[in-house]
């Protein structure tokens, strides 16, 4: 196994990483920045109602997403062990 081929692998694996984070973190950060802005007009300082909709946004992504990500993951875990068993 030489360096390019380690160097293509760790880049796919991160890309992996971002692709099934990325809508998740992205959305609970829209969801906090309006609930911090709905609380900063009214002036209510309450933790948990920001808390629970990012928790309910991470929820309906996870449902909504879900297959799609297992088929992402599992789709690269069966490059990883093609790698390896060809090495």
């Amino acid at each position: 196994m030489d360096t390019n081929s380690i160097t293509q692998t760790l880049r796919e694996g991160v890309w992996v990483a971002i692709k099934l984070g990325g809508p998740m973190l992205i959305l609970s950060m829209a969801v906090g920045v309006l609930i911090a802005i709905f609380q900063a007009v009214t002036q209510i300082h309450e933790q948990t109602i920001s808390f629970i909709l990012k928790l309910i946004v991470v929820i309906l992504v996870l449902l909504i997403g879900g297959g799609w990500m297992m088929e992402t993951l599992l789709e690269y875990t069966r490059e990883i062990f093609t790698l390896m068993a060809t090495r």
